[in-house]
Formats: structure tokens, C-alpha cells, sequence
């Protein structure tokens, strides 16, 4: 199963410049707890960092700094793991494990954001398979009981 296939398309991105005010309010309107920080040198957006709300409030709220005062770009992640559209779903729960991340910004063929998965969206298409693998065994048993009568 490919990424494309159960990634989210729609992510909302945010410019390194923002204040991390307006990307906490970026992140309540939109109700997510991440940004893609981006840039958009030939209108395709490129990920350069990535900002979460555990970043906003560990680096900037619990320390009592005021949020008007910091950009995304002062408290961001930069060393960025991401993984391509085209990509397996393996490949992209490796890219999780090996960097300790739930959420990777997902990329097309010209390096541009072209949606997000999430730890939660890999659960729930394995969930699926393993359902439709589990319906499958039990059809298997019914038939094996019939035939075998």
C-alpha cells in the first residue's frame, strides 16, 4: 500500500516567519497539532521545518516567553524526516521508528508537500487489512466445516 493512499492531502502549512502566536492560532482554527513550515521559491511548497504544539508549549510557554516575541522559525525542527507519495507503508513506519516521530510531511515527485501521514492514519488502514485478513480466516473455517460434513 502506498502512501498517496492513506495520507491526509489537505495540510496546513505555516511560513518560518509567523510569530508562534499566530501559528498556535493557525493550529486551533485548523484544529491540528502540527505545521509544516514551508517555503515557496517556484510555488511549489518545499518543507523546510516542522512545528508541533508539545514544541509551542515546551519551548516557549512552560519557560515563560512571550509567543509574540519568537517566530516558527526560532523554535521549529529542521532536521525534517519526510517520505515520498510513491513510498510504501513500511518503508514510511520505518522512517517513524528510526527518527521517533508520529507524524512525517509527505512529498511528491518535486520534493513539494503533497499531504501528511500520521502514526494514526498507518493504524487505521493496517486495522482495516488485518479486519479483512481476519473475515477471510473465518470464511475459510465456515467452508472448511461445510465441505468437511
Amino acid at each position: 500500500m502506498r502512501i498517496a493512499e492513506i495520507c491526509t492531502h489537505r495540510v496546513i502549512s505555516a511560513e518560518a516567519d509567523l510569530s508562534v502566536h499566530e501559528a498556535a492560532e493557525l493550529m486551533r482554527k485548523h484544529h491540528v497539532g502540527s505545521l509544516v513550515v514551508t517555503e515557496q521559491p517556484d510555488g511549489e511548497r518545499l518543507p523546510v521545518g516542522f512545528l508541533t504544539d508539545r514544541d509551542i508549549v515546551l519551548a516557549v510557554v512552560a519557560v515563560g516567553i512571550d509567543t509574540d516575541a519568537l517566530t516558527v522559525s526560532d523554535i521549529m525542527t529542521r532536521q525534517l524526516a519526510t517520505c515520498a507519495d510513491s513510498e510504501d507503508i513500511f518503508d514510511a513506519i520505518e522512517t517513524m521508528r528510526s527518527h521517533a516521530v508520529r507524524r512525517l510531511p509527505v512529498l511528491n515527485s518535486n520534493g513539494g508537500l503533497a499531504g501528511m501521514v500520521s502514526a494514526d492514519d498507518i493504524y487505521g488502514a493496517l486495522s482495516t487489512h488485518m479486519h479483512v485478513l481476519t473475515e477471510a480466516l473465518r470464511r475459510e473455517q465456515v467452508h472448511e466445516m461445510q465441505t468437511r460434513v
